[in-house]
Order: structure tokens, then C-alpha cells, then sequence
């Protein structure tokens, strides 16, 4: 709801439409900072951050690791992975996420936690247990990967246990394990636990959703303000004042909001290679921590080897429509800067960035 507009979404329509209320708490959660601020409620901001923090991260984890331990080793897991950098990582952050939370600044905390899901899924993706498992031999070192997986899976669960109750029984069940507490951190999974067999624990929110929710609610989301917007140029042309320089210099301007509908994130370059009968473009396989690489075709062959590119962390537009090329599906856009003077020249983030979290 917001007083100032006047316009209020009622809680029923919201679970008759997107239903998971959990989905509510996660972003609500993701703004409280302990203070007096009042959160606003921008529905492309709680579509993007769930699907990405919870499916596209958390959730992620489980997808793509729990089949190989299920088809392969019966449902057993094995040896954890000896770097203690990985193993460790939930322990050496519990107190610091249990600190936020006893502050009530949520928003901290899960800003570690997702961090946390971050190298989790950079783990992953630089094992890759998918090609692990097309490689004679290479059991040992599956197994190895996906155990080590499902019990940092478990951990996360432990620390989003506070704020995903619900979503947490789920994952117990799942994991084949008693109600999970905050002191389970000191004790992983012992070799040889058996987990239940995946499903698919939450999905992607709709936006189709979302609409009929925002359709539902239509007559209570006509903001007062456009009212009162509208009557000013009258007000203004029965008293003289000039509106027109206003409205030009505002027209240059984009709110908030038009900026929260692009969906920049940060990606990782697995692979680039030359397009064949492309003059200008590049064949690109991006992971922004989903469960396959995204390919795009980005104009930048003027300036760069593939082989540069490999392994670079750029920027990219993870929401722009699929479009369909005569040498593929390009499934996004990378950013990169150019003029007269000389490029393109792709964006590059900042140290520590990972694949996966998004520009704002």
C-alpha cells in the first residue's frame, strides 16, 4: 500500500495469484535494516530478486547436483571436498549473519548469505559435474562434488531457515533430516546420508502473474497523483508560468522505476569463439549463475580475440527478449562502451563481483 498515492494491493489477491507467500517474506526481508524507512514494493525489483536470489542461487544448488547423487550413488553421500575454503565458508560467516539477524538488519543478512550462495554456485560451475559425469573414471570426483554441494546447500538452509520457514520443511524433507537448528552448522552430513530423491522444491515467479495480480487490484492502483499532475499545466496557464522547459528537461530524466525493469547482471565469459559468415560478431557462453551458460551474440569482434575473453567477468542485460538470429537464439546483451574515438570496449566489473549478482 502507499499513503501517497492512495493504492493498496490486498494480501488475498496476492495468494490467489502469485500463492507462495515466502516469496513476500524473502523481499521484504531483503530491505528491513533495522531502521524507521518505509520499503517500497517495486514488483519488477521482487520478481527479479526472487527469481534470482532463491531460484536462480539458493535452489540452483540442489538442481544441479541432488540427480547425480540420486541416478549415480544411490542416494548417498560421499567424501566432502578437502579445501577447507569451501568447506568451511558457513562457520566462518555464522556469526556475522547471526549478528544482522539479532539486529533485525535483514537485509545484511542476506546479503551474506547470498554472497555465500555465490561461491557456492562459482564452485560449481568450475567443477562441473555435468561433464564429470560424462567422463569415465571420474565417479569418485562426482561423487566428491555433489556431497560437498548438498551439504552447503544444507548450511544456507540453516541461515535463510529464519526468514523461509516453509521452503526450510521442505528442504528437511528432502535432506531426510530432524528440524534444522543454528548449532547443525557445527556438524556436516555424515558420509553414507541418504537424501530423498529431488523435486522441484519452489519455481521462477510468472510475471503473467504478477499482471493478474496488478489486474485484480486495478480501481485501488489509480494513483491520486495523477490527478493532481494533470491539473498543474492548467494551473500554470491561467497564472502565466511557462511548463513546457519543465517538461522537456523532465522528459530527459527516467524514474526509479524504468531503471528496476533492466536486469543487469553480472556474467561470467566461459567461452567466446567466431561466428561463421559474421562479420562483426561473436559467439558468447555466459554463466550468470542458472543452470546452463546463456549464448549471446555480441558485436565486439573488432576489438577482441575470443580467446581474451575467456574466463572475463562483464556485465549483461539478463532481461531483454530472446532474439532469434540466423546463427542462433542471442538469449541477452552484453554492455560495452564506444564513439568516435575508439572501442567497443565491454564492461568490466569491480574485484569480488561473482556470476549471478545483479547491478543496481
Amino acid at each position: 500500500m502507499s499513503k501517497s498515492r492512495g493504492t493498496f494491493i490486498t494480501a488475498r489477491s496476492y495468494l490467489e495469484h502469485v500463492k507462495n507467500p515466502e516469496y513476500l517474506r524473502y523481499y521484504y526481508a531483503a530491505k528491513l535494516n533495522g531502521t524507521m524507512e518505509d520499503i517500497d514494493l517495486n514488483l519488477e525489483d521482487f520478481i527479479a530478486r526472487v527469481n534470482s536470489d532463491l531460484v536462480g542461487k539458493y535452489i540452483n544448488i540442489a538442481s544441479r547436483t541432488a540427480g547425480f547423487i540420486n541416478k549415480r550413488f544411490g542416494g548417498k553421500l560421499g567424501a566432502s571436498e578437502a579445501d577447507v575454503e569451501i568447506t568451511g565458508g558457513a562457520l566462518r560467516i555464522a556469526d556475522e549473519i547471526k549478528q544482522a539477524f539479532e539486529a533485525r538488519d535483514y537485509a545484511r543478512a542476506l546479503r551474506e548469505i547470498m554472497a555465500f550462495a555465490d561461491r557456492i554456485n562459482q564452485y560449481i560451475a568450475e567443477q562441473k559435474p555435468w561433464d564429470l559425469a560424462k567422463q569415465e573414471g571420474q565417479e569418485a570426483a562426482l561423487h566428491r562434488v555433489c556431497s560437498t554441494a548438498i551439504r552447503l546447500f544444507r548450511d544456507l538452509t540453516v541461515f535463510l531457515k529464519p526468514v523461509l520457514p516453509s521452503l526450510a520443511a521442505q528442504v528437511e524433507r528432502f535432506l531426510q533430516v530432524d528440524a534444522l537448528q543454528w548449532q547443525d552448522l557445527q556438524t556436516p552430513l555424515a558420509d553414507g546420508h541418504v537424501i530423498a530423491a529431488y523435486d522441484h522444491l519452489i519455481t521462477r515467479i510468472d510475471p503473467k502473474h504478477v499482471e493478474a495480480m496488478v489486474e485484480a487490484n486495478k480501481e485501488s492502483l489509480q494513483p491520486t497523483a495523477n490527478v493532481q499532475a494533470s491539473a498543474q499545466p492548467a494551473a500554470a496557464k491561467a497564472t502565466g508560468a511557462k511548463v513546457t522547459d519543465d517538461k522537456q528537461e523532465a522528459d530527459n530524466y527516467i524514474s526509479i522505476d524504468d531503471f528496476s525493469k533492466v536486469d543487469l547482471r553480472i556474467a561470467r565469459i566461459v567461452n567466446a569463439e567466431h561466428v561463421e559468415g559474421a562479420e562483426k560478431l561473436l559467439r558468447l557462453s555466459l554463466d550468470i549463475g542458472e543452470d546452463q551458460p546463456r549464448q549471446v551474440f555480441a558485436g565486439i569482434k573488432s576489438a577482441y580475440d575470443p580467446e581474451s575473453l575467456k574466463g572475463r567477468l562483464t556485465v549483461m542485460v539478463a532481461n531483454l527478449a530472446p532474439r532469434k538470429m540466423k546463427f542462433g537464439l542471442s538469449e541477452g546483451m552484453v554492455l560495452a562502451a564506444s564513439d568516435e574515438r575508439g572501442g567497443p570496449y565491454i564492461l568490466s566489473p569491480d574485484s569480488g563481483a561473482q556470476p549471478g549478482m545483479r547491478v543496481k
